[in-house]
């Protein structure tokens, strides 16, 4: 979290922790979050009017965009085959399917307002996974709409599109996480049909496997989430290793790059996430500081 540990920020099941480099000694501290306050990140994706018209500006795409592709049908869909590359992609036929949009659950079509106000009021205290499944289990009636998702989730309907959610959330928790859905208006949802959660394969919280398994059914024309492993578990596969610059790199490669806004569409999350990450030396590196003359 934001204002939490300063090691590992916190993960939610459609994320993995993400240990975060020390900060050099000379650079000067995070102020401390005093209690009663709600962090800076917190303060923006869950009471911001920026926050609210971002999403839904890009709710309102999503929409454009489905129906495009609904009065043109496209041969291939947004889901990567097998063996493709970031660098290389290739994408799974839409030969003889009907038309899906898939979307990540959490800070994508729900704002989970009750976990995180309870996060907020306990400043510095860890992720605690056992937290978060007892708050699938009986926070749905504390979940928000993402601001305009359930127009548009209304609207890809209407074309005659299946909406299917991909998250993390626990099988074990299915049904509660399909009252969730509905209780925020965004729904319905139907565990194996039209919702795919963790625990529904060997592959954990990776969901490249359960992507593949909608594409064989659906041709997916649109997905979008708040993590790059929304649309892709190949950008975090060396994230353990690989330079803090590469991950960034890798959505700007020409390839990946023209999928963004066109298949491919992020919301935003400042909270929590594989986002989190970087030191002072790799967000601002020295070359590019500037300092006011004495």
């Amino acid at each position: 979290m934001l204002g939490g540990s300063t090691a590992v920020h916190a993960a939610r099941p459609d994320r993995t922790a993400v240990a975060t480099p020390s900060v050099p000694a000379a650079a000067r501290p995070a102020p401390a979050l005093i209690l009663g306050t709600v962090p800076p990140g917190m303060q923006y994706l869950y009471g911001s009017g920026e926050a609210a018209a971002i999403s839904v500006q890009a709710w309102r795409a999503i929409a454009d965009h489905v129906a495009a592709r609904v009065r043109n049908r496209p041969v291939d869909g947004v889901v990567l085959d097998e063996g493709s590359t970031l660098a290389a992609p290739r994408f799974v036929s839409c030969a003889g399917k009907p038309l899906a949009a898939v979307f990540d659950v959490d800070e994508t079509v729900l704002l989970n307002a009750g976990f995180e106000g309870d996060d907020a009021m306990h400043p510095g205290r860890p992720y605690d996974a056992a937290r978060w499944r007892a708050y699938e289990a009986s926070g749905g009636a504390t979940v928000l709409p993402v601001p305009g998702a359930a127009d548009a989730l209304a609207a890809i309907r209407a074309m005659g599109v299946t909406v299917v959610f991909n998250t993390n959330r626990s099988a074990g928790n299915a049904a509660f996480t399909e009252a969730a859905i509905g209780h925020a208006g965004v729904g319905p949802a139907r565990h194996g049909e039209t919702l795919y959660l963790s625990g529904d394969d060997a592959t954990g919280a990776r969901k490249d496997a359960r992507r593949a398994a909608i594409a064989r059914r659906f041709c997916v024309v649109a997905m979008a989430g708040d993590q790059l492993g929304d649309f892709s578990d190949l950008f975090n596969a060396n994230a353990s290793g690989q330079p803090f610059a590469g991950r960034r790199a890798a959505t700007l490669g020409a390839p990946v790059a023209r999928l963004w806004g066109a298949g491919w569409f992020v919301l935003p999350n400042p909270v929590y996430g594989t986002a989190l990450k970087g030191g002072m030396d790799e967000v601002f590196p020295v070359a590019g500081r500037w300092t006011p003359a004495p």
